[in-house]
């Protein structure tokens, strides 16, 4: 149960973050201040981490054998191209949050987060093209409730499409589509490397990035020692720190399929904030729209899971 708790609580650490950025606009902070602070955060604590995982380690090695030593996985083993490879597959991440923290800017919250939630189709339509594999029918049943569900929870069955900003809706579905580049290269980058290690060369790929578009004038000009420390803070820790150590204990022990499922708490608490928070409104008809996605999204793995129950039977 722990662990089921592990992955859920990761996932919903990343729904707190549009929050959090509204109300850091409403501030008159810009986007690289935003982006930029949250990724110097989440790269200090990554990196605390893994040098207190690293000392653990020699303490532990010279308590052991040395044949037991010799599997541990040390980030001084890392070869400067994995390192390389780690940082640019960290790289997507940072476009992701540079491309939904500027919708926020352009539509509600709610909607934006339901926009970067059409990853879960996006995502199976990159993998399609690139092993030239067409999805099966229950992909497409599952993509035919996402729409749907899309439909309902962004409003558009009852308002139309006339209240929603274009520029908005673009930049939303870019961060879906840079959403899914992210999963795609993250899983493929350097696997045999612990998971502290890897995020912590992956977030360090996405904050020089951000820091070569938006030099990181904050940390001369004195903006850091203001509230951007503290809008930064929060958004390093439940954005870039919180999210990867805790799908890094849970996701071993509840496997992937259950981990998307749980993943899926991201989008509800996104809406509840944006609208107990930011006094976004939120109709009858945009929540049974959440659940919809929602269901969409669990659909393909409750039917694998009841699949293997059946083989083992």
């Amino acid at each position: 149960m722990k662990y089921i708790f592990s992955v859920f609580l990761g996932a919903a650490s990343y729904g707190i973050l549009s929050t959090i950025v509204v109300l850091a606009y409403g501030r008159g902070y810009e986007l690289g201040e935003v982006v930029g602070s949250q990724l110097l955060t989440g790269f200090l604590l990554a990196w605390i981490l893994t040098f207190i995982m690293k000392w653990r380690e020699k303490r532990s090695q010279s308590s052991t054998n040395q044949s037991k030593a010799n599997t541990s996985i040390r980030t001084s083993s890392m070869s400067w191209k994995q390192r390389f490879i780690l940082m640019a597959a960290g790289t997507p991440t940072a476009i992701t949050g540079l491309l939904y923290y500027q919708s926020l800017r352009y539509i509600p919250a709610s909607l934006a987060i339901i926009l970067l939630f059409q990853f879960t189709w996006i995502g199976v339509l990159i993998q399609a093209v690139g092993q030239r594999k067409r999805p099966n029918g229950i992909m497409f049943f599952t993509i035919a409730i996402l729409f749907g569900g899309t439909l309902l929870a962004a409003g558009i069955i009852e308002q139309g499409t006339g209240q929603f900003n274009i520029m908005g809706v673009i930049l939303g579905l870019l961060s879906a589509v840079s959403y899914s580049l992210f999963i795609l290269f993250s899983g493929k980058a350097v696997p045999s490397v612990h998971p502290a290690y890897r995020s912590a060369w992956m977030i360090t790929g996405g904050m020089v990035l951000v820091f070569i578009l938006f030099p990181p004038t904050f940390l001369l000009n004195g903006l850091i020692f203001g509230d951007l420390m503290l809008y930064g803070f929060l958004l390093g820790m439940f954005g870039a720190f919180i999210p990867p150590v805790l799908f890094a204990i849970g996701v071993p022990h509840v496997g992937e399929g259950m981990a998307g499922i749980l993943g899926a708490s991201e989008l509800p608490v996104a809406v509840l904030l944006s609208s107990f928070v930011l006094n976004e409104h939120v109709s009858a008809l945009q929540w049974a729209g959440v659940i919809v996605v929602l269901i969409g999204i669990a659909l393909p793995e409750v039917i694998k899971m009841k699949r293997r129950r059946l083989s083992v039977q």
